[in-house]
């Protein structure tokens, strides 16, 4: 099943894009700002993120730039979104590295035709790329996994 990462800060939004998406039987995680997106990555290691231009914190576009510059994300595909009257630079956008755009309100033929070929060719790249994925997640193992610090020994002057 292919899990999509939804970036957006409106509710509306949200609710649209998860119906359509979970209708198709894609894993949806839904999340409202750019600082968030970053930090739920590791974790939620989407075939495709969609993303508000305008998100807070951190915009779709420092998204974009973030994860295209990631070894660990080679096969993250990633949509950008903004409504019909936000004005945004589309070639800035593409010199980002998103994928496709999606303008909202959400339609679901429109957002299913730009969503399946990326999806697609994520799940393709993931096999392509598993060593390199590998590699770059094994450089840094989680916490858990990192080598305990022995305890002190108690003082002897202090028992």
């Amino acid at each position: 099943m292919s899990r999509i990462l939804l970036a957006d800060d409106s509710p509306h939004a949200q609710r649209m894009g998860e119906r359509i998406l979970r209708e198709e039987g894609f894993e949806v995680v839904s999340l409202t700002d750019g600082e968030t997106v970053i930090l739920r990555l590791p974790d939620v290691d989407p075939d495709v993120i969609v993303a508000d231009v305008f998100l807070p914190g951190k915009s779709g576009l420092d998204l974009c730039r973030h994860v295209k510059g990631q070894k660990r994300y080679p096969h993250t595909r990633i949509v950008l979104t903004a409504g019909l009257l936000e004005p945004f630079d589309e070639e800035e956008a593409r010199k980002a590295g998103c994928d496709a755009i999606i303008k909202k309100p959400f339609e679901a033929s429109a957002m299913l035709a730009a969503l399946r070929p990326l999806i697609q060719n994520a799940q393709e790249a993931r096999g392509i790329f598993a060593d390199v994925i590998a590699s770059a997640t094994a450089q840094a193992p989680p916490p858990a996994a990192r080598t305990p610090v022995p305890p002190t020994p108690p003082d002897p002057e202090r028992v």
